[in-house]
């Protein structure tokens, strides 16, 4: 007689073998898809080495053309190029919430390429895939940074290239039109390659180039042309070669006690830190060895202790902004109206403390983080997780984005908010000047506010317009509108940066035109889905029709014939 773990194990074998089996059939492009999603990660920072997106388009591309790659299959290799890509960009989050959080993150993201992989395999064989192939990586990233919760722009391909030769493409159409531009060389790099090992193989190989090379090169010899055009614009712009105003501006990075969530419990020594700093700066004004300030930038966060209602800390900040003589954009907490100790309802507020009259115009922070800033369905998750009680009580605010700092119209994204395009969009359609960057990545590491500097770098070439980016432990760093750093901090230090600038007043393509381009880019990603629906569709429709159409007349021996050849093909 079986016993029942034999028994168990026997109806188990089957499937273990045909799964054994069908890995080890599709081996090579599983280590394809797996290769190229972590190349992606690395040509973002910390890495950086941009180049390496361009492979892994192509490899991720091999897999997604091959004749047995099936559009459920194509969701299973962008799912796992997804989560290759993924799991090693956003180890930060862990030393938030832990592991788990982090990686069902990763995998929730990893759905987008996923969906990606589906609707590239539906469309591989319209010609002009490359084409085709870009416009729907654009529409998932569009999807990827829209839901749930409103999005996680975080991984947006556009950001890996922020010191690649492409980036003044950001200028033209922002970070979707230079996300589409590295997608359409990286798959036409794989179509060209492909074409010519094909070339190559025939027996007999007739003369002149390949024909399907050309669309391949033709686009790629679009992109290079069209990043030569914009490029002596935004480098011009970048070198102060233009009559836009100098004036100087200053960021203030405190430092806080210690990493980790803990340091909101030491609020008043992350205030008095930047204070401290600031007296610093005011007195190497006063001495000489650094230019007066038009005004300040500070963390968000720097004031964790709401200014309007605590004596105190209003004390502390009027004493900087009177020592440096300029005002100081604080960020900072403030209480709503409906706030109370069970429901402590709260802005994430940068606000102008001028000199001697104290608070004026402020921004309310309009993106607010989900899980990390509020927390969605409060009821639900703080049922599933211990975590979920860390998260805030931040509402949304309204505004235009703008403040104004020494008559001095300042661009306010604060910290998460600059990883949407349409935050600092909309603050330079309301006037903006200068672009500002206040952050607090003090419960993340230095790799996250690498890749966080990376979202500035690609703001100042896309609305060119200098950016001054100040963290409460860094790197806080002032951008010019190339997208080169003028001057930067270290991680995890006290220092301030005090540079001069250029007011900037122009609007440019991408401000103007941006999220049309982008709105193109999603249609015609989606349009192609349809067109190769509908072509599959009328293609198998066609085959049914063959097969149940009566056969020739017999007398007809070559018609019938023919007929049964083209039958069978």
């Amino acid at each position: 007689m079986v016993d029942a773990p034999t028994a168990r194990m026997a109806r188990l074998a089957p499937p273990l073998r045909r799964f054994t089996q069908a890995v080890v059939d599709r081996m090579w492009q599983l280590v394809a898809a797996i290769a190229a999603g972590l190349l992606l990660c690395v040509s973002f920072p910390p890495f950086g080495w941009w180049y390496c997106a361009f492979v892994a388009v192509a490899l991720l591309a091999w897999v997604l053309r091959r004749e047995s790659t099936t559009p459920a299959g194509g969701f299973g290799y962008g799912f796992l190029f997804g989560l290759a890509f993924y799991v090693p960009l956003l180890p930060w989050i862990s030393g938030l919430v832990g592991a788990l959080p982090w990686l069902a993150l990763a995998a929730v993201e990893a759905l987008f390429p996923a969906l990606f992989g589906a609707a590239a395999v539906t469309v591989r064989r319209l010609p002009g895939w490359p084409v085709w192939f870009a416009a729907l990586w654009t529409a998932q990233e569009w999807l990827k940074s829209s839901v749930p919760f409103g999005g996680f722009p975080w991984g947006v391909v556009a950001f890996s290239q922020t010191e690649a030769p492409m980036l003044p493409l950001a200028h033209l159409g922002g970070a979707p039109l230079l996300s589409f531009a590295v997608m359409l060389v990286g798959f036409a790099l794989a179509a060209l390659v492909a074409e010519i090992v094909r070339w190559t193989r025939r027996d007999e190989r007739p003369a002149g180039a390949p024909p399907a090379v050309v669309l391949p090169g033709a686009v790629i010899a679009v992109v290079l042309l069209g990043t030569a055009v914009v490029w002596p614009q935004v480098r011009q712009s970048g070198m102060g070669a233009v009559d836009d105003q100098p004036v100087t501006v200053a960021a203030v990075q405190g430092n806080v006690p210690r990493l980790g969530l803990e340091f909101n419990a030491q609020r008043r020594a992350v205030l008095d830190n930047h204070v401290k700093e600031t007296l610093r700066l005011a007195q190497d004004v006063r001495a000489g060895r650094a230019p007066q300030p038009m005004f300040v930038v500070w963390p968000e966060n720097s004031s964790d202790i709401d200014p309007l209602a605590n004596p105190d800390a209003a004390a502390q900040i009027s004493t900087a902004a009177a020592a440096i003589r300029a005002p100081i954009l604080v960020g900072t907490v403030v209480r709503t109206p409906g706030w109370t100790p069970d429901n402590p309802v709260s802005t994430n507020t940068v606000m102008v403390w001028n000199p001697g009259t104290g608070p004026a115009d402020r921004h309310d922070k309009k993106i607010v983080q989900p899980f990390g800033e509020y927390l969605p369905w409060r009821g639900l998750f703080s049922k599933l997780s211990p975590y979920a009680d860390r998260a805030g009580y931040f509402i949304p605010g309204d505004g235009n984005g703008v403040v104004e700092a020494a008559g001095v119209p300042v661009g306010v994204t604060t910290c998460w908010e600059v990883i949407f395009d349409r935050a600092a969009r909309e603050s330079v359609r309301n006037g903006a000047q200068v672009l500002t960057v206040p952050a607090n990545n003090a419960t993340f590491d230095e790799a996250m506010s690498q890749q966080q500097l990376a979202f500035g770098r690609l703001r100042a070439v896309e609305h060119d317009r200098y950016v001054v980016v100040a963290g409460t432990t860094g790197i806080s760093a002032v951008i010019a509108p190339d997208g080169r750093e003028l001057a930067q901090t270290a991680f995890f230090e006290p220092a301030y940066l005090d540079t001069q600038i250029r007011l900037k007043t122009d609007i440019t393509p991408a401000t103007r035109w941006g999220p049309l381009v982008q709105a193109l880019l999603v249609i015609a990603g989606v349009g192609a889905v349809i067109a190769a629906i509908l072509h599959n569709g009328n293609f198998v429709l066609k085959r049914r029709r063959r097969r149940s159409a009566p056969p020739p007349p017999a007398s007809d021996t070559l018609s019938g014939a023919r007929s049964s050849d083209e039958g069978v093909t």
